[in-house]
């Protein structure tokens, strides 16, 4: 991230990206990840989360406490507390619901003059926003990123901290149709854990368990049904669900060889 930073002029590079990765040493996997792409291992069909996205809603009490710590960091535009609505002036001294960094639940307060400035956090689920800019908080790059027509920097806000999940691949007997999946969110946005194992396992049932080709026929099909199907009103899913308009970038690594195969 620091060398993003410095050669972002030099090298004109401007903006940011997620970061998943996955190291195999020693007999054990060890996957880091900053930002919203998932990881997951499908073993003799179980699914075991490697991952956890980190976005305005699953990391808004870190984002809201370094807001109370450091005001100066909201300009005088935004306020850490959380709304369930944009508050109107004329609800000045009224009560409405908030949330700070402090609490997990909601509670009334009376409406004061800085609460009519825009919530740092804004927006549910893949709507949800820091400043109304970006929708995830962990990755690389963004050291220029600004909310729209101001001059406060987003970066503050934004981590490039991984969160690591390690695997030991000792303590099981794997077989060749045991998988780790790597996806970005492109995959996830429109198709749940559940279903990818469903495809691996389809996908991998109509191969041999020694054709290494089985894996990147895996990752084929879940970007191809990610992806959907072109049709008058764009494109759709099977289920006639809009596609992913999103990257979609998938890696599945086989966790056992063929002669493990039992």
């Amino acid at each position: 991230d620091d060398q993003i930073e410095r050669e972002r002029v030099s090298q004109c590079l401007s903006g940011g990206c997620c970061a998943l990765a996955a190291i195999y040493l020693m007999g054990k996997f060890y996957v880091a990840n900053a930002g919203d792409s998932r990881a997951i291992i499908i073993r003799n069909g179980e699914i075991i989360p490697m991952s956890r996205e980190f976005t305005p809603e699953t990391e808004r009490q870190r984002l809201q406490f370094l807001a109370f710590l450091r005001p100066e960091l909201l300009g005088k535009e935004f306020t850490h507390l959380e709304f369930p609505r944009r508050i109107q002036p004329k609800e000045l001294g009224k009560k409405i619901l908030y949330r700070d960094q402090n609490m997990n639940g909601w509670a009334y307060k009376k409406v004061e003059e800085d609460d009519l400035k825009f919530p740092l956090i804004c927006g549910e689920g893949k709507k949800a926003r820091v400043m109304a800019t970006i929708g995830v908080t962990r990755g690389l790059g963004d050291h220029d990123l600004k909310p729209f027509s101001s001059n406060i920097h987003i970066k503050p806000f934004l981590s490039c901290s991984p969160e690591v999940r390690v695997y030991d691949l000792t303590q099981y007997e794997h077989c060749p149709d045991d998988v780790l999946v790597l996806g970005t969110d492109g995959l996830w946005d429109v198709t749940s854990d559940k279903e990818v194992a469903s495809v691996v396992m389809e996908v991998l049932m109509s191969y041999e368990p020694n054709d290494l080709c089985r894996y990147t026929m895996v990752a084929q099909e879940l970007v191809v049904r990610s992806r959907g199907v072109l049709k008058e009103r764009g494109w759709r899913l099977a289920n006639n669900k809009l596609g992913s308009s999103d990257d979609i970038s998938v890696f599945v690594i086989p966790l056992g060889g063929p002669g493990n195969y039992t």
